[in-house]
């Protein structure tokens, strides 16, 4: 049997046995929040991945030779014939020493100096920017340091990729911490249908009595419930992804204005877009779901 005046609307435009949804209520407001932290949080995964993989591609060839001495002319003659070396090596793509003005120009806001003193006075390590061919796997860096450390005693030679690695395991462990939050906010979106579901079951449990008395079925009413809560899912996932998408621009421009190279690669490109995007239908998919197995569930009980 077949109830065609049955849901939010009658054919003829009169009031249906269930209430419209209220996009008014706190439910698409819920949902709005959490979506908008979901698009928050995921972008800082997404975004932390991408800087993660750009740092690793820039860093996975490079190896930094630093001369270390006091003596200024001891360490521009050991710096030079480290040079010399590297260049002939095979695995070496290109090897150019970092200008010493620039290093006191970086460094001097950092040591400092007092009146009457320069820069100059302090024993900063020559530094020497190799790029390798390959990867700098230790065997290659093991030849590299023997090879410079016969014309430069002082050397000390050390792979880009080594210096960052805490960085990329801290990375690693917020990539899991954002994925971590996603799964709670899953689990308070599943909470907050649920929670309205009951509610509304509870006030047309009159009205849900007569429907079964009628011939209705525990699958059309679940239908019309699971409509409502896809209406202010949608309603609330709009609210939600402006919101998030908004806050990740202003983030972005603030991270931006640090000039820092790696968070320059955090930036997100069009698949992590489409992601995001994705993310509010994946909270209305998720809020019709748990409303209908709710609904079902409560019924089979009431029976």
């Amino acid at each position: 049997m077949t109830l065609p005046w049955f849901g939010r609307t009658r054919r003829n435009g009169e009031p249906g046995v269930l209430p419209d949804p209220r996009l008014g209520g706190p439910m698409p407001w819920v949902i709005a929040i959490v979506i908008a932290l979901t698009v928050i949080a995921a972008a800082s995964g997404l975004g932390l991945r991408n800087a993660a993989t750009a740092a690793s591609a820039d860093l996975n060839g490079g190896v930094t030779v630093q001369i270390v001495t006091a003596l200024p002319t001891d360490r521009n003659a050991q710096a030079g014939a480290a040079l010399t070396a590297l260049t002939r090596l095979p695995d070496v793509a290109s090897a150019r020493r970092v200008d010493q003005d620039q290093l006191s120009t970086l460094l001097e806001p950092w040591l400092g100096t007092r009146p009457g003193d320069s820069i100059d006075d302090l024993p900063i390590p020559a530094l020497i920017d190799v790029r390798l061919t390959e990867a700098a796997t230790p065997d290659r860096i093991a030849a590299l340091r023997a090879a410079v450390l016969a014309v430069a005693p002082t050397a000390h030679v050390d792979a880009q990729a080594g210096w960052l690695t805490p960085v990329f395991h801290a990375i690693v462990t917020l990539q899991w911490l954002a994925g971590g939050l996603i799964a709670l906010l899953a689990v308070a979106t599943v909470a907050a249908v649920v929670l309205a579901a009951r509610n509304a079951l509870a006030g047309h449990r009159e009205t849900i009595e007569i429907v079964h008395m009628l011939g209705g079925t525990d699958a059309q009413i679940a239908r019309e419930f699971q409509r409502g809560a896809g209406v202010e899912a949608a309603a609330g996932g709009v609210i939600g992804l402006i919101a998030g998408v908004a806050a990740i621009v202003v983030l972005s421009r603030q991270f931006s204005a640090l000039g820092s190279g790696m968070v320059g690669g955090a930036t997100l490109r069009l698949g992590d877009w489409l992601v995001i995007a994705l993310i509010p239908l994946g909270g209305v998919g998720l809020a019709v779901l748990t409303a209908r197995l709710t609904v079902l569930s409560a019924l089979r009980r009431m029976v």
